[in-house]
């Protein structure tokens, strides 16, 4: 289970971070003794001013992920930023091992791979992100994101946390 540990108010704010797990109940170590001193290094300022982001012509664009839990609307999110502007907006094609039906066509809706593909593609950590739906994998890999860079878009996907 993690342990977060609450540190003294600085400055009017309260600080407080996940800085390390317990191993058992019986283990009463103080987080300072088992984490590396380098955990701490980002105590010095935990707070960091938000200002809009104003992109500039030499910038690369950007990858945004949607996080949320099944059924809180990021899947529907994701659409409606990509179709309110699909010019700067688009989603990487993910991978699967289910088998493609008749009106898919690889590399549209999915790039369909077989079970022992995906898995050397997860084992050489070319998958951003994967997970086991019905017994078939699904993820997003390196390489897609890439692409849809690389066409000078920014890569929108949405992640449900497991």
């Amino acid at each position: 289970f993690p342990v977060l540990m609450s540190l003294p108010l600085t400055a009017g704010f309260r600080r407080s971070m996940r800085l390390c797990r317990r191993k058992s109940r019986t283990n009463q170590q103080s987080c300072y003794s088992r984490c590396p001193s380098s955990c701490y290094s980002t105590l010095a300022a935990p707070y960091e001013e938000v200002v809009r982001y104003q992109r500039q012509p030499a910038d690369r664009n950007r990858l945004i992920i949607l996080v949320g839990p099944a059924g809180v609307g990021v899947n529907e999110l994701r659409r409606r930023l990509i179709a309110s502007n699909p010019r700067d907006f688009r989603s990487a094609i993910p991978h699967t091992t289910r088998v493609q039906k008749t009106y898919e066509m690889n590399g549209r809706e999915y790039h369909y791979v077989s079970k022992e593909t995906f898995e050397n593609m997860v084992y050489s950590h070319r998958m951003l992100e994967y997970g086991e739906y019905k017994g078939y994998l699904y993820g997003t890999s390196i390489d897609a994101v890439r692409t849809v860079l690389d066409e000078g878009k920014i890569c929108v996907i949405d992640l449900e946390p497991q």
